[in-house]
């Protein structure tokens, strides 16, 4: 029994790895997509390198850890609102 266990883990573990190894592009635009599909607007997403992330929002891994796409949200451009009462 433990040792089919093991066999199931030692080849189900290269498989995890090569899944988590998105590239960053991809990535991104999945997120920006779900993003829109919840409406959330006014935001930017940049990719960078791992040990550049800080305390910054990471919202996905890519290129198999070595880059994190960060959120910001950016601020909301005015519209003109037309003749005002004077």
């Amino acid at each position: 029994m433990t040792r089919t266990l093991f066999l199931l883990a030692a080849i189900a573990l290269p498989f995890a790895s090569a899944c988590a190894a998105k590239p960053c592009e991809e990535l991104k635009t999945e997120i920006a997509a779900k993003m829109d599909a919840k409406g959330v607007k006014d935001y930017s997403l940049e990719i960078v390198a791992s040990d550049q992330a800080g305390d910054r929002k990471v919202v996905g891994s890519c290129d198999g850890g070595t880059n994190k796409i960060l959120y910001s949200k950016t601020p909301a451009t005015e519209q003109p609102q037309g003749d005002q009462a004077k």
